[in-house]
């Protein structure tokens, strides 16, 4: 038989010995290239469940193999994975000895698909955040958590709320998923919502650049967060961990564990956390935002949660169920009507529960069964003056099922069935978007094949997504410019522009929402249907080498607060105005009413390069994209203004939300900037680059930087879009001691679009020790983390609050860890 290596250097003895009765058997040993054995080497069988480790002199044995074709996979941290196919006959016994081959590289298992996968294996670029790197660059929120890896920015939002940026998109192109199923919350339609998620429990947080669309629909157009736990255990071993730490600069007190453990059939886990945080420190004072002691007001937090999972663990998988509970209290920097600032806080709660089976099977066609079940219950509150100003929720039931099969003509893969439900609503003075339900249906295909030195990947999702808003409201909203000399308004209060729109399914009496002065209240429904392709191929063109390119074609239905937003969103200090709605002139005066223009889906069509090499001392990942996305959702500054709607004078603390006027007052302090979704071609184009060189066994140097631009095709640039960087990492690691100093250099972003401002470059210096201290059973490690040692003032060019909510300054966090 020809021994072919994909990423690792293998030497394969196979030989057919005595048959035993009724058993098909693979054993053998895992060395290195030294041919010392390599202990707790993972053994999979892929396609099943069958997962073993090598003991101490590098054996193992696989037992009950199932007979045919079958694929056996090896990986061990610090070394390239490998894959090898043999032929399994009835009564078998198959022997091998496996040579792996060391990486300058972390090769990490990644959760996200269906199939087995790691971030140097797949067609798209993949980043995996895990272990003693995640627990480095762990923040209060997963947004500033991921602001290093590369091709991920975050949109800062004073330290409280933050979500990832993904080659220049965010928001509802980006979708956040816990285990595989949406976080679920109100992150993807406001920057000041944070995510209902966190890293302090997570195993690892998996990045997928590009459009993800086959797994998790057209929501994934821009890429996928996947946070990965254990709360639903796949196994009943017993393992745990605890961190407590404080930080200096917000005098943060965290203390976050875990634990899992079982027996027999049963597996039992875990995990909490809880974290308090006061307003954070700057290295200078800013104009506004700020108390005399330089530090940002209203920035402080306060958050706990746990989960709790069972599973019932089977011969050939698990079938589990968790609980889990996040509360966030949670200042929000930057709110103020007018040139007052005023204290909001968010009250943050959610109830998550999922259930997840995963089943392998000897079926002659069928390998396996994944179930995954999901029902989220979400809600939080915006409180002025001890009063609730605006209340979101979000309910979510979510089903996914995947059906998968043996090799059929060498390809192997499946279907995969997805439902998603979503009752999103807002309530109050600052509820911009109308209550809406969201409902997709999705079927999707998946396949893989390997040929010689090529791996080809495959999928096709097709979707239905409806959106049904029965309360829409067309306020009687008056916008008007500034003149330079006098700032005269030019209001337009009683205009009712009845365009015939596609989606008008009916009109209700113009006073049936007297709490408010609108022009036509009225349900409307929005039906789509995604169809996304995507081909991929990995070609490993010689040893230790190897390059992917990956083609999609994404299509993506827009959410509802792009179609049907309509009102101040104060987190971006602007008026917005959703996509089905236009600015009209009449008589020389500018008023908002239905738009007679179709609303169409964004088709994203993506190219990605990826060239890798994995092996020696040196490495290195370089990865290039091309995105042209037809129809792209962007908000335009109109250049208008309209009224905020709230009552400027608090001095009672009576903050009624309902009945303001609002055209009492025409101080420039009481208005927003009107910003319209509207539709236009766009195209993003960058890349990201990583090179790694183990220079001895204890030192370690990393480089890496990512730039993308963002335009549109017809002139201008896309707003915020997130500037070039470079960075560099210095590791040393000997015996028990280990330090990290990194500095990362963010350039001048000066590539803006209409009425946006620039922002200086600025360079962020951050250091991290550890000293391991084994104490009987439980392994203690002590630590100290400095961030922005030379105390720079950064201003973060993709925040809203960029000007108001500089990055904190110089900053300590010490801590200690232990694992049992």
């Amino acid at each position: 038989m020809k021994i072919k290596s994909l990423s690792l250097a293998v030497a394969v003895a196979i030989g057919t010995l005595s048959p035993s009765l009724n058993a098909e058997i693979i054993k053998g040993k895992v060395i290195d290239q030294q041919g010392q054995p390599v202990a707790n080497a993972k053994v999979q069988v892929v396609g099943s469940k069958k997962n073993i480790f090598t003991d101490e002199q590098g054996n193992f044995v696989v037992n009950d193999v199932r007979t045919g074709d079958v694929e056996i996979h090896f990986s061990r941290k610090g070394f390239i994975h490998f894959s090898e196919r043999l032929v399994v006959k009835p009564q078998d016994e198959k022997v091998m000895k496996v040579q792996l081959t060391p990486s300058s590289i972390e090769v990490i298992d990644v959760t996200a698909t269906p199939f087995h996968l790691s971030n140097i294996e797949s067609a798209q670029p993949v980043s995996v955040l895990s272990g003693e790197a995640l627990r480095r660059q762990q923040a209060t929120t997963i947004g500033d958590t991921l602001n290093k890896v590369v091709g991920v920015h975050s949109n800062f939002h004073g330290s409280v709320a933050s979500t990832p940026i993904i080659r220049g998109l965010d928001g509802p192109r980006v979708l956040i998923t816990q285990n595989g199923m949406d976080v679920t919350d109100a992150s993807r339609v406001g920057p000041d919502h944070d995510i209902a998620s966190n890293a302090s429990t997570a195993s690892q947080i998996e990045v997928l650049r590009g459009p993800a669309t086959l797994f998790y629909g057209s929501g994934a157009i821009g890429g996928v967060v996947n946070v990965v736990d254990n709360r639903v255990p796949r196994d009943n071993s017993q393992y745990g961990e605890f961190t407590l730490e404080h930080n200096s600069i917000n005098d943060q007190k965290l203390a976050a564990g875990q634990f899992n453990t079982g027996g027999d059939n049963w597996a039992l886990h875990l995990d909490g956390f809880t974290t308090e945080s006061d307003n954070y420190e700057t290295p200078t004072k800013v104009a506004s935002g700020q108390t005399q002691s330089g530090k940002i007001e209203n920035s402080q937090s306060d958050s706990q949660g746990f989960t709790l999972g069972t599973s019932y663990i089977l011969d050939n998988g698990f079938v589990g169920v968790s609980y889990g509970r996040l509360e966030k209290d949670y200042g929000i920097p930057g709110h103020s009507h007018g040139d007052e600032s005023v204290p909001v806080t968010a009250e943050l709660t959610q109830d998550r529960y999922q259930l997840v089976s995963e089943l392998a099977f000897d079926h002659a066609i069928l390998s396996a069964i994944n179930i995954n079940l999901g029902y989220t219950d979400y809600e939080h509150g915006e409180i002025e003056f001890g009063v609730v100003g605006t209340q979101f929720t979000n309910e979510n039931y979510e089903a996914r099922i995947e059906f998968l099969h043996h090799e059929l003509a060498g390809w192997r893969g499946g279907i995969s069935g997805h439902y998603k439900k979503s009752d999103f609503a807002a309530v109050g003075a600052e509820a911009f978007s109308p209550p809406s339900v969201t409902e997709t249906f999705a079927l999707a295909l998946i396949e893989e094949r390997h040929v010689g030195d090529w791996l080809w990947q495959l999928g096709a999702r097709v979707e239905r997504v409806t959106i049904d808003a029965n309360n829409m409201l067309l306020p009687s909203a008056a916008v008007h410019g500034h003149d330079d000399d006098d700032h005269d308004h030019d209001h337009d209060h009683d205009h009712d522009h009845d365009h015939d729109h596609d989606h008008d399914h009916g009109s209700h009496d113009d006073h049936a929402h007297d709490e408010m002065d609108v022009t036509r209240v009225f349900d409307s429904k929005f039906e789509f249907e995604p169809f996304s392709l995507s081909a991929g191929a990995v070609w490993q063109f010689t040893e230790g080498y190897n390059l992917g390119i990956s083609v999609s074609h994404a299509e993506r239905a827009p959410s509802a607060a792009e179609l049907m937003s309509f009102g101040p969103h104060i987190g971006t200090r602007s008026y917005e105005v959703g996509a089905v709605f236009a600015l009209h002139q009449d008589h020389g005066e500018s008023h908002l009413g239905l738009t007679d223009k179709t609303i169409e889906m964004e088709t994203s069509n993506n190219i990605d390069l990826t060239l890798r090499k994995f092996t020696g001392d040196v490495g290195f990942i370089f990865n290039a994209f091309y995105n042209h996305v037809d129809n792209y959702y962007y908000q335009e500054n109109t250049g208008l203004f309209a009224e905020n709607g709230h009552n400027h004078d608090h001095g009672d603390h009576d903050h009624d939300t309902h009945g303001h006027d609002a055209h009492d007052d025409h101080d420039h302090g009481g208005e927003l900037p009107v910003y319209l979704f509207k539709q236009a071609d766009a195209v993003l184009h960058g890349f990201e680059a990583q090179v790694f060189w183990q220079i001895d066994d204890a030192f370690k140097l990393t480089l890496q930087g990512d730039h993308v631009r963002a335009r549109l095709k017809d002139g201008g640039n896309l707003p915020r879009t997130s500037p070039s960087r470079l960075g560099a990492e210095l590791a040393y690691e000997l015996s028990d001691f280990t330090a990290h100093i990194s500095a990362m250099r963010y350039f001048k972003q000066d590539k803006v679009a209409g009425l946006e401002t620039s922002t200086d470059g600025y360079t962020l210096v951050d250091a991290n020790v550890s000293w391991q201290m084994p104490v009987t059973a439980l392994d203690l490690e002590l630590y100290l983390k400095a961030s922005n040692l030379t105390d720079e003032k950064a201003t973060v060019h993709t925040s809203f609050i960029k000007d108001i909510t500089p990055v904190p300054g110089r900053s300590f966090a010490l801590g200690i860890r232990g694992y049992f």
